[in-house]
C-alpha cells in the first residue's frame, strides 16, 4: 500500500488529460487455435525512443486454450471516491481473464519491462465462488475489481444467466456475484458507471452457444441475440430499469458514459439491424425523474458488394455491414470513435451534443472487400477492432481481430495480428502514423490494449471537471 496516492489517479477527466502522456501500452494476443499459450505484449508507444513501435517485453502464459480477450487494472482513478475508495491502492496488476478457460491471470506490472505472472486463478474457484463462467470485462471500482461473465454454470454455459463478480483489489480473492436483484437481464456483455449518481449500466451479447463456435446464422437472423440495455442502482445492486432497443438491434455492446459524472448520458455500439444490416450508435440520457431513456443517434450503412468477393456468411445479402464492434469515448467527451470491423473504417464523431453526433473524421484500413493497406504499404488483416484513446484525446490506437471464430467465418484464412496509431487533429480528423506498426510474434492475433498510466475505457472519476 502506497502511502499517498497513485499519482495515476485523478479526481476529475480535466486532471487525467494534463497528466503525462503514454510511453508504453499493454495488448493482448492470443493464439487462436490453442496451440499455443496466450500472452501480454508491452509496447513501446514514445515517439522519441529507438524501438518505437515495438514489442519490448513479453508476458506468456503456462496455459493454452484461455483465448485473451478483454483485459483491465487492479485500480485506477476511482479509488478516489470520498465514499467508498481506497486510495492508498496503485495501479500495479493487470487482471487479465481467459474467455474460453474462465481462468484469470493476474499480472504484476510495477516494471512493465520485467513484468510477470503474479497470481493465476483457475476456473473451478470462479465457478465455485460465483456460478458464472466465461469472465470478460475488468472494471476497477472504489472498493474492488468487478468481472462481467458471458457465461453461467453447467458446461455449455447456459445453467443459469451470466452476470458480475466482485474480486478483492489487493488479495485478489473472490468475493462473490454482485447482482442481488437482476430483473429482467439474462444476458451479459459491457458494464460501466456513473458512481456519484450511484447507477450502473450493463448491455448484452449472446450465451456461450451463440458465439464460442463462431457467428450463429439462424439465432442473428431470428434476433436472438442481446437488443437491451439494463440500468442498476449501483450500491443496491439492483435492476432499476431495462431498455430494450428493438429485438433488429443485434448485438447492444460496449457501453461508453460521460467521463464527468457532472453529465448523466453515455453511448452504446449496436453491431448490427437484421432489417437493412446498419449499424448504430444510442445515446442513453438519465430524466429528471430518475428513470433513463435511449435514442438512436447514427447509423452506419453497409457497403454494397459482388457475392463473390463475401465470405459464406455474407454472400446472399450483397452487402458488407459495418459491424460497429468497439467504441470509445475521449476524456473530455468530445469525440466517439466507432470501429467498422466490416467494412474497414475508424470512425470519430463530435458528440459535443450528444443527441447529435457528426462524423468529424475517417480513417479506412482492412475491411472484408476493401482490404485498404496501411500507409507503410502493409496489408492490415480483418478490420479496426479494439480501439483506446490517448488520456490528453492525441493519440487513437487499435487492433485488428475481433474473437477467433468470428475472425475465421468473416475473414477467412489466417491474417495476422495488428496494432496501429492514429493521430487527432486540434478539431478532430485522424491521420495513421506510417511510422507506428506493432509486429507481434506469428501464430498470434491482437486484441484489447491497455495504456500506461490508464486510459480512456479504463479510469471512472469520482468528481466533476471545472
Amino acid at each position: 500500500m502506497n502511502l499517498r496516492p497513485d499519482p495515476t489517479f485523478h479526481a476529475t477527466p480535466k486532471l487525467a488529460m494534463e497528466a503525462p502522456a503514454e510511453t508504453l501500452a499493454f495488448t493482448l494476443m492470443l493464439s487462436p487455435d490453442g496451440s499455443r499459450p496466450d500472452g501480454l505484449a508491452v509496447v513501446d508507444v514514445d515517439p522519441t525512443s529507438k524501438t518505437y513501435g515495438q514489442i519490448v517485453h513479453q508476458v506468456i502464459m503456462p496455459n493454452t486454450g484461455d483465448e485473451f480477450h478483454h483485459f483491465g487494472w487492479n485500480a485506477c482513478s476511482s479509488s478516489l471516491s470520498p465514499l467508498s475508495g481506497h486510495a492508498f491502492l496503485e495501479r500495479r496488476y493487470l487482471i487479465i481473464p481467459g474467455i474460453r478457460s474462465s481462468r484469470i491471470y493476474i499480472i504484476d506490472v510495477k516494471e512493465p519491462l520485467k513484468a510477470k505472472i503474479h497470481k493465476i486463478i483457475e476456473p473451478e474457484e470462479v465457478f465455485a465462488k460465483t456460478g458464472y463462467s466465461r469472465p470478460h470485462t475488468i472494471h476497477c471500482g472504489p472498493e474492488g475489481i468487478y468481472v462481467s461473465t458471458l457465461g453461467g454454470g453447467g458446461p455449455d454455459g447456459t445453467d443459469g444467466p451470466p452476470g458480475i463478480f466482485i474480486m478483492d483489489c489487493e488479495t485478489f480473492e473472490i468475493l462473490g456475484r454482485y447482482e442481488m436483484d437482476r430483473g429482467a437481464q439474462d444476458k451479459q456483455y459491457d458494464f460501466w458507471w456513473n458512481l456519484p449518481r450511484n447507477y450502473m449500466v450493463s448491455s448484452e451479447w449472446g450465451l456461450p452457444p451463440q458465439y464460442e463456435n463462431g457467428i450463429v446464422p439462424e439465432d442473428l437472423l431470428s434476433n436472438k441475440y442481446g437488443h437491451s440495455i439494463h440500468f442498476w442502482d449501483l450500491r443496491a445492486r439492483k435492476n432499476v430499469q431495462t431498455i430494450d432497443l428493438g429485438e433488429n438491434h443485434q448485438m447492444a455492446l460496449e457501453i461508453r458514459p460521460a467521463h464527468d459524472p457532472a453529465k448523466e448520458y453515455g453511448f452504446c455500439g449496436v453491431v448490427v439491424d437484421t432489417t437493412n444490416l446498419e449499424g448504430s450508435i444510442w445515446t442513453w440520457w438519465r430524466k429528471e425523474d430518475g428513470t433513463f431513456e435511449a435514442k438512436k443517434t447514427v447509423t452506419i450503412p453497409p457497403q454494397p458488394a459482388a457475392a463473390d468477393d463475401l465470405p459464406e456468411l455474407l454472400k446472399g445479402f450483397e452487402a458488407v455491414p459495418p459491424l460497429v464492434t468497439d467504441i470509445d469515448l475521449s476524456l473530455d467527451d468530445r469525440f466517439l470513435y466507432v470501429a467498422c470491423w466490416g467494412t474497414g473504417e475508424m470512425h470519430q464523431y463530435d458528440v459535443s451534443d450528444p443527441m447529435a453526433p457528426k462524423l468529424a473524421g475517417k480513417v479506412e484500413l482492412g475491411g472484408i472487400v476493401k482490404g485498404t493497406k496501411h500507409p507503410n504499404g502493409k496489408a492490415f488483416g480483418y478490420g479496426p477492432q479494439m480501439v483506446e484513446i490517448s488520456r490528453d484525446g492525441k493519440r487513437v490506437y487499435w487492433t485488428n481481430s475481433l474473437y477467433s471464430t468470428w475472425d475465421d467465418q468473416f475473414y477467412p484464412g489466417e491474417r495476422g495480428a495488428a496494432m496501429v496509431k492514429a493521430d487527432v487533429g486540434a478539431d478532430g480528423g485522424l491521420t495513421l502514423d506510417k511510422d507506428f506498426w506493432v509486429e507481434f510474434p506469428e501464430g498470434y492475433r491482437a486484441h484489447q490494449i491497455r495504456l500506461e498510466g490508464g486510459d480512456c475505457s479504463t479510469d471512472s472519476f469520482c468528481y466533476p471537471s471545472v
